[in-house]
C-alpha cells in the first residue's frame, strides 16, 4: 500500500502522516527524487483520508487494549508501543530499509491520566447530516448567542462537520434503538417503548418495567421486516451528547402531553462553557430540536470560556495546579468566587487562585462591608431605626438627592442588562456604584452628619439616604452574591420589622423610582467626581499629600457645562481636594502643554529604520490633538515624509503634561485639572494641624478609645507646631472629639492610670508627647 510522492525527501509534505515516526521508503527512482510514502489507513486520521482518497483499504489491526490481532504474522499479540524498533530491523533484515531518523513531535495522551493514546479503526453507527445541514443551521441563526461571535463558531461547526457519530463502544448509556439482521443484512431504528412492545417476539417480560438500559433492553427480540428472523439490538450505547440533545424533549413529555410540553419549550436560556460544548450539547440539542419539533431548543445561549490557574495555565490533577471547588469555597468564600466569575468578560479565559480570589475580596467585597458597617455602627450607637420621622427626598441635601438618584439609574441599568443576561456590565455597574459612589464619595462626604451628636432632620435625612441605598444594594445583589446580600439584609430590615419578607430572595426585585431621578444633577456630580479624581492625581504627581492645603484647583472640562457645574458645586471639591478655591480654566495652554513621544519598546521592533522618521513626525504634529485622540482610544495618523502613512495605536505614544513651574495638573478626555501648589505660612500650619489631627487619631484607635468617647489632651512639643495647632484649635478639637487641649512639659512618671501616654506623637518633621484621657464614654 502507497502513496507517490514526487520531490525532495527533505520536503516530505506534512498531509502524508507526521503523526507517527515515518519509518521506510522503497525508492523508486531516487535520480528523480520519487518514492514511496508507508500509508496505513487503518492506522491514522490522515492516512485513513488519503486511503479514501485513492481507494486504499482499510485494515484495522489492533484490539482494544493496543494489541495487535491473530494474522499478522510476528507482530499478533505485541503491544503497539512496543513495535517501532522490531518494525526497522525487520526491514532492515529484507534489504527494504531506506533511512531510519528520529522526528519529535506531539503525540496524543490521556488528559486525565496521562496514558498515550492510538488511533484505532472501528465500525461505528453515524447520522447523514447533510440532508438536514441547512436547516440545523436556520434554527441557529434564530438563537441569541452571548458573546455574539458563538454564532459564527457553532454555524461554522455545521458547515464544516462529517456525519455524526452517535454510537459507543460501552456498557451503559442510552441504548440505541437500532436492529441489525445477521441473515439479511438489514436493519431499523424503533421509534418507541410502544413500538417496541407491538413488534417484540420474545424479552419483553424481562424488560417491562425497566428503563431502557442494558441488559434488561437487550433481552428483547424482534422480527426482522427483510427475512422475519429474530433480530437483537446492536450492543452499542449511544454518544452521551445524543442523550443529553433529547433530555428537553423526553423529560417534559413531548410524546405523551404536547400541551404540558409547549408550557416549557423553547427554554429562554441555557449556559456551559463555550469552547467544548460548540460542537457537543448545543450542536445536539439544536439538532436533535430540528428533527423532531422544526424550531429552536432555546431563546438564548450564554457562554463563557475556560477557566485557567493564575498565572493563565490549564489546570490539571497531574500538573498539581487543579483547585477543587469544596477548597475553594472553604478558603475564598462563595461569594467572593461568585462576584470574579459575575466581573469578568465571558468571552475570554478566566484566571483563578487565592491571589486572585483576595484581589476581588479586596476590591469589592471590604468596600461594601465596611459601608454597611459604618452605618451598622452609628444608627446603634444613635438608636436610630427606619421607621423615624424623615424630611422628603426634596428637602434633604444635594448629596443625598444625588446618590438617590444614582441609585435608581443603578437599579435601573441593572435590571435592563440582566434581563438581557449581561451580567458582568450589571455587576461592574454594582461595583462602581458601591465603590467609587457610595463608599468613597458619599459616605466620605457626610461623615460628619452621623459623627455629630445632636440627632436633628438633617442626621435623620442621612440615615435614611444611606439605609435605602444599603438595603437597595442588598436586593440588587441577592443573585450574584446571595450570602453577604441575605446577611445584610436580616440585620437591616428583618431585625427592624419581622413582617418583611423572610428572606432577600423572597423580595421582588427592584424597581426603579423614576420620579426620583435628577439626570442633570446625576450628570454635574458625575463632573465634580471626575474633577476630584484628577486633582488627587495631580497630588499624587506632585508628591503633595492630602493633607497639605493649597490655595485653589483650576478647572478645564470638554463641555462648558461641566466647568460651570463644577464651580456651582466647589463646596463639594474644596473639602476633599483640600483647597481654598475652585476656578474655572480658560486656556488651558497657560498652565500646561502636552507632550507626546514614541513608544520606543514597542515602536522599534515594529518600525526599525523609520523610528527617527514618526519621532519627528510626532514633534512636529498637534500635541494636544494627538493628546486627545490617544486619551480617546483613537488611532493616531501620521505622515512621514514622501507621503507615506504611519498608524500608531493608542498605547504606542506616551502622552506627558509640562507643567508650569508652581502648579500640579492633571488630565484626561473630558477635563483637565490643575493645582496651584504655592504654599503660605498660614497653609503650611494649617496643613501640620491636620496631620496633628491624624497622629491623635491613630492614637485614640490604639489606646481602644470608641469613636464617640470625647477626650482631654495635653501636649508637649515645638513652638512650631504649638503655633500651628493654635492657629486651627477649633478644627482641631472638632476633629479629635477633644474637651480641652492643653500645652506644656509632660512628666512620663507622672502619668496616672487614667491617662494614655502616647510618648512619640509624630507630625510630619515634629515630634511630640501627649496624654489622652477620656472624659465621656459613649
Amino acid at each position: 500500500l502507497g502513496w507517490r510522492y514526487s520531490g525532495p525527501f527533505d520536503e516530505l509534505p506534512a498531509e502524508c502522516g507526521l503523526e507517527h515516526r515515518v519509518i521506510s521508503w522503497d525508492a523508486i527512482d531516487a535520480s528523480e527524487g520519487t518514492g514511496i510514502v508507508h500509508i496505513a489507513p487503518g492506522a491514522g486520521r490522515e492516512d485513513q483520508q488519503l486511503g479514501k482518497e485513492n481507494d486504499l483499504p482499510a485494515v484495522a489491526p489492533l484490539d482494544e487494549n493496543g494489541v495487535y490481532l491473530d494474522g499478522f504474522g510476528w507482530l499478533s499479540g505485541m503491544f503497539v508501543g512496543d513495535v517501532a524498533e522490531p518494525i526497522a530491523s525487520n526491514l532492515r533484515e529484507k534489504g527494504l530499509l531506506y533511512h531510519v531518523y528520529d522526528h519529535t513531535h506531539r503525540y496524543p495522551t490521556c488528559w486525565r491520566c496521562g496514558t498515550d493514546l492510538v488511533f484505532r479503526l472501528v465500525d461505528e453507527w453515524f447520522i447523514s447530516v447533510d440532508p438536514w445541514r441547512e436547516r440545523v443551521m436556520d434554527i441557529a441563526r434564530q438563537i441569541k448567542w452571548i458573546p455574539d461571535f458563538g454564532l459564527e463558531r457553532e454555524l461554522d461547526w455545521l458547515r464544516n462537520m462529517d456525519d455524526w457519530m452517535i454510537s459507543k463502544k460501552r456498557y451503559w448509556g442510552l441504548a440505541l434503538p437500532i436492529y441489525e439482521c445477521e441473515q439479511c443484512g438489514s436493519f431499523e431504528v424503533i421509534g418507541s417503548e410502544t413500538e417496541l412492545k407491538e413488534r417484540a417476539v420474545s424479552g419483553w417480560e424481562q424488560f417491562d418495567g425497566h428503563t431502557p438500559h442494558r441488559p434488561w433492553i437487550d433481552a428483547v427480540k424482534i422480527a426482522c421486516k427483510g427475512c422475519g428472523q429474530p433480530v437483537s439490538r446492536i450492543k452499542d450505547v449511544g454518544n452521551p451528547w445524543l442523550d443529553a440533545g433529547i433530555v428537553a424533549l423526553s423529560t417534559l413529555h413531548y410524546r405523551h402531553d404536547r400541551e404540558y410540553w409547549r408550557q416549557w419549550y423553547p427554554a429562554d436560556l441555557i449556559s456551559e462553557s463555550f469552547p467544548g460544548q460548540f460542537r457537543n450539547w448545543f450542536y445536539a440539542l439544536i439538532a436533535e430540536s430540528t428533527a423532531v419539533t422544526g424550531e429552536r431548543p432555546f431563546n438564548t445561549v450564554f457562554t463563557y470560556a475556560l477557566m485557567r490557574d493564575e498565572h493563565g495555565d490549564e489546570m490539571h490533577k497531574s500538573k498539581g495546579n487543579a483547585i477543587w471547588f469544596d477548597d475553594a469555597a472553604d478558603e475564598f468564600g462563595v461569594d467572593v468566587m461568585r462576584w470574579l466569575f459575575c466581573t469578568v468578560n465571558p468571552s475570554v479565559n478566566l484566571n483563578f487562585g487565592p491571589h486572585v480570589a483576595d484581589e476581588v475580596r479586596r476590591r469589592f467585597i471590604l468596600p461594601l462591608w465596611n459601608s454597611y458597617a459604618f452605618f451598622v455602627t452609628y444608627a446603634r450607637i444613635d438608636g436610630w431605626h427606619p421607621g423615624a420621622e424623615t424630611p422628603p427626598l426634596g428637602e434633604r441635601t444635594l448629596l443625598d438627592r444625588w446618590v438617590i438618584s444614582r441609585l435608581n439609574q443603578l437599579v435601573a441599568l441593572v435590571r435592563e442588562r440582566t434581563d438581557d443576561y449581561d451580567l458582568s456590565t450589571a455587576a461592574r455597574a454594582l461595583e462602581s456604584f458601591v465603590i467609587d459612589e457610595l463608599s468613597n464619595w458619599y459616605i466620605r462626604r457626610n461623615r460628619r452628619r452621623f459623627w455629630k451628636p445632636e440627632s436633628d432632620a438633617d442626621k435623620a435625612a442621612a440615615y435614611a439616604t444611606l439605609y435605602e441605598c444599603l438595603v437597595t444594594v442588598s436586593k440588587l445583589l441577592a443573585p450574584f452574591i446571595p450570602f453577604l446580600a441575605e446577611e445584610m439584609y436580616q440585620n437591616l430590615v428583618r431585625a427592624m420589622d419581622d413582617d418583611q419578607p423572610e428572606s432577600v430572595h423572597l423580595n421582588p426585585f427592584p424597581q426603579p423610582d423614576v420620579a426620583a431621578i435628577d439626570e442633570q444633577l446625576s450628570r454635574d456630580m458625575s463632573a465634580v467626581l471626575d474633577v476630584v479624581r484628577l486633582g488627587r492625581a495631580a497630588r499624587s504627581e506632585a508628591n503633595i499629600k492630602i493633607r497639605q492645603p493649597l490655595p485653589a484647583v483650576l478647572v478645564h472640562t470638554s463641555d462648558p457645562a461641566g466647568t460651570e457645574a463644577v464651580v456651582r458645586l466647589k463646596d463639594q471639591i474644596l473639602d476633599e481636594l483640600n483647597v481654598k478655591d475652585v476656578e474655572p480654566l480658560t486656556d488651558v495652554g497657560d498652565y500646561v502643554t502636552p507632550e507626546i513621544k514614541p513608544n520606543l519598546p514597542l515602536l522599534g521592533p515594529k518600525y526599525g529604520k523609520k523610528l527617527g522618521a514618526i519621532r519627528g513626525a510626532l514633534q512636529q504634529a498637534d500635541a494636544r490633538t494627538m493628546a486627545t485622540r490617544a486619551g480617546a482610544g483613537e488611532a493616531i495618523e501620521l505622515d512621514l515624509s514622501g507621503g507615506e502613512m504611519v498608524t500608531l495605536l493608542p498605547h504606542e505614544v506616551l502622552v506627558s503634561l509640562r507643567k508650569r513651574e508652581g502648579f500640579a495638573a492633571a488630565q484626561d478626555d473630558q477635563a483637565t485639572v490643575v493645582l496651584d501648589t504655592t504654599l503660605t505660612p498660614a497653609l503650611i500650619q494649617e496643613g501640620a494641624a491636620r496631620d496633628f489631627v491624624r497622629g491623635i487619631q491613630d492614637a485614640r484607635k490604639q489606646a481602644g478609645f470608641r469613636i464617640e468617647d470625647t477626650i482631654d489632651v495635653s501636649l508637649g512639643t515645638d513652638d512650631d507646631l504649638r503655633a500651628a495647632i493654635e492657629a486651627n484649635r477649633d478644627y482641631v478639637m472638632r476633629e479629635i472629639l477633644a474637651t480641652s487641649l492643653d500645652f506644656g512639659t509632660i512628666d512620663e512618671a507622672s502619668v496616672d492610670d487614667s491617662a494614655v501616654l502616647v510618648p512619640d506623637l509624630k507630625v510630619g518633621d515634629h515630634r511630640a508627647m501627649a496624654t489622652l484621657r477620656a472624659t465621656r464614654k459613649g
